[in-house]
């Protein structure tokens, strides 16, 4: 399950939610983002 947040109220919106349109159904904004996960760094030897 992907799961999206609302770039303006910044609540979580699962792709549930999601069906034909794309908006969110808290606040009504249109702008949608994925979350990254944590980046890893990695030493140069």
């Amino acid at each position: 399950m992907v799961e999206y947040k609302c770039i303006d109220c910044n609540k979580a919106i699962p792709d549930t939610m999601l069906r034909k349109r794309v908006h969110c159904p808290y606040c009504g904004s249109r702008v949608l983002f994925k979350p990254r996960t944590g980046t890893t760094k990695l030493k140069a030897r």
